[in-house]
């Protein structure tokens, strides 16, 4: 799938092309024939790979990152945020913002390709058993496409219908029936997908049954959430990794735990994409970066301080996003093993040398350091400043990240702990961006916090227990299995978003998570001092890009979301 990914995007990109006019305007620039081209075993097989290529401008990226970690109860903005609206809320998250404009036409692009390529494969040249698969295949991407669309807009324009040809009427469609189709194509695609495929990044049975019970915990239909995620847990091969931190091992990023990824590669000239829906000045099809970016957004300056010089070992540091005080508070680090997987706290010396240094009382002092000496240490408790002047490297603790004595608001924006499960150590220069990092969208990990979700729900506590436990073993520090486990009266949804946070944070589902427990005001208003002024009831939705509603010739009926400029 690496390497066809790239070689079949541009027929179907252009087919499901939307211009800056009307997400409902198309443009074949590329002079295929469809009708003629999608019969072909090729051409249909490059359509169907096409479908899978939207995700990787999603997971991954920084807008998508962006969208759905910042603005929460765990993350907030860094100092190089290059889109603070979605972080704060504030009065610039309006129709005109770019990169919501993005992801709408990029999301109604693939939905529509995928109408298309649903409309298409019956009349295709492929055996009926392929058909079936593939039909499966697309009829899942669908429904993954409509859930980032009415979960991130609401009830906005709904079809499935292939598109061609300019058409400016939007509907406004029930979230309800938006998911009604959801479940219907996951229906099928889990009825019709095999259990395996040969090529990694496919869609298959279980990713199907997997994504249909995350779909059903999102209706608040348990019963079906906790069936699905168990028999995914049961009748298939996945294990949970053994050691949390392995999870993150570039090495070790096709292992037993996932269900679903979006695969990237290593081959810098297959990880680039053809966009036919980017603008330039030279050409209208622009070659994007479709490496997994994800290594560069959640590190500090480290490279700023002394002792330190940017390398490949502790990425290069963009400073997009930083944790919030509450989502390391949600740590115990005396027994889980993910405090120390997740965060980096300690950078040694790469750039030897002596430096002049200000102490806490703004008296210099000289330091030195040979490689391999503590450089800088982080943590999220506050230490005294005798401790700070009496050591050589620097620490950056609570009280100079935070504002202890204002709700733990943000006191600096570049200078905080790392998040470094995403780094990617393979990258062969310094500089390079790209990554190839495959992006988790499915863990078997989130099906064991669907069961216990899902149970808690329903009253079955002592399930709902046992399914938490699980993942609370496997997260313990060697010896700390028992500590870690939580009894029947500890459980409640606050305490299961708090595991949420601390098994997936910053794997693109946290924005997601709050909404749907109705628990996205509540939160960053108790423990998101950045965004908490700001968050109202209606940004439970995002707003509408103002193009495409100055586009539409019934603006009269299609409106903007309610509360957005």
């Amino acid at each position: 799938m690496k390497k066809i990914l790239y070689k079949f995007i541009l027929p179907a990109m252009l087919l499901g092309a939307v211009s800056c006019e009307s997400f409902l305007d198309e443009e074949n620039v590329s002079g295929l024939t469809a009708a003629g081209y999608y019969k072909t075993t090729e051409g249909i097989e490059s359509l169907v790979n096409s479908l899978y290529t939207p995700m990787r401008f999603w997971y991954g990226k920084e807008n998508g990152i962006a969208l759905t970690e910042t603005g929460t109860d765990i993350f907030t903005r860094g100092n190089g945020m290059e889109n603070p609206p979605v972080a704060l809320y504030n009065s610039d998250l309006s129709g005109a913002n770019a990169p919501i404009n993005f992801y709408w036409t990029r999301f109604y692009a693939a939905l529509n390709s995928c109408n298309a390529a649903i409309a298409r494969i019956p009349e295709a040249n492929l055996p009926e058993a392929q058909k079936t698969i593939r039909m499966g295949e697309a009829r899942f991407l669908r429904a993954f496409y409509l859930w980032h669309i009415v979960e991130t807009w609401g009830g906005v324009h709904f079809t499935t219908e292939e598109q061609i040809g300019v058409s400016t009427t939007a509907n406004r469609t029930p979230v309800e029936a938006f998911y009604q189709q959801i479940f219907e194509d996951l229906e099928f695609a889990a009825n019709n997908l095999p259990t395996s495929s040969s090529q990694y990044g496919r869609v298959t049975k279980p990713a199907a049954e997997a994504f249909m019970a995350r779909m059903h915990l999102y209706r608040g239909n348990y019963a079906e959430a906790s069936a699905l995620a168990r028999k995914v847990i049961n009748e298939y091969n996945f294990k949970l990794v053994p050691r949390y931190a392995d999870l993150w091992s570039i090495t070790n990023v096709k292992n037993s735990e996932v269900v679903w990824n979006v695969n990237f590669t290593a081959d810098l000239i297959l990880n680039r994409e053809f966009d036919g829906l980017t603008n330039s000045s030279s050409d209208d099809i622009l070659l994007r970066d479709g490496g997994n970016n994800s290594h560069l957004f959640f590190l500090m300056t480290y490279d700023q301080l002394p002792g330190m010089k940017r390398d490949i070992r502790y990425g290069r540091p963009f400073a997009r996003f930083m944790p919030t005080a509450h989502l390391l508070d949600l740590f115990d680090e005396t027994k889980d093993a993910r405090w120390d997987a997740t965060f980096e706290t300690v950078w040694y010396a790469n750039n030897p040398g002596t430096y002049t240094v200000t102490d806490t009382n703004g008296n210099p002092r000289e330091v030195t350091f040979a490689a391999g000496d503590t450089a800088i240490y982080a943590t999220k408790y506050v230490v005294p400043n005798s401790v700070k002047n009496s050591k050589p490297y620097t620490i950056i603790d609570r009280s100079r990240t935070y504002n202890v004595n204002a709700n733990d608001a943000p006191a600096v924006r570049d200078r905080y702990m790392s998040l470094k499960k995403f780094l990617d150590p393979s990258r062969a220069t310094i500089s390079q961006q790209q990554g190839q990092r495959d992006a988790f969208v499915i863990r078997l990990a989130e099906m064991y916090l669907i069961v216990a979700e899902a149970e808690m729900m329903l009253s079955n506590t002592g399930e709902a227990v046992e399914y938490m436990n699980a993942v609370r073993r496997r997260a313990a520090l060697p010896g700390k299995e028992a500590e870690m486990e939580i009894t029947a009266d500890q459980l409640s949804i606050d305490f299961i978003l708090d595991e949420r946070a601390r098994e997936f944070a910053g794997e693109q589902q946290r924005w997601f998570d709050l909404k749907r427990t109705d628990k996205l005001i509540e939160r960053v208003k108790a423990f998101n001092p950045d965004a908490a002024p700001n968050i109202q009831p209606f940004h439970r939705v995002r707003p509408i890009p103002q193009a495409q509603l100055d586009a539409v010739s019934n603006p009269g009926e299609f409106t903007q979301n309610e509360g957005y400029n």
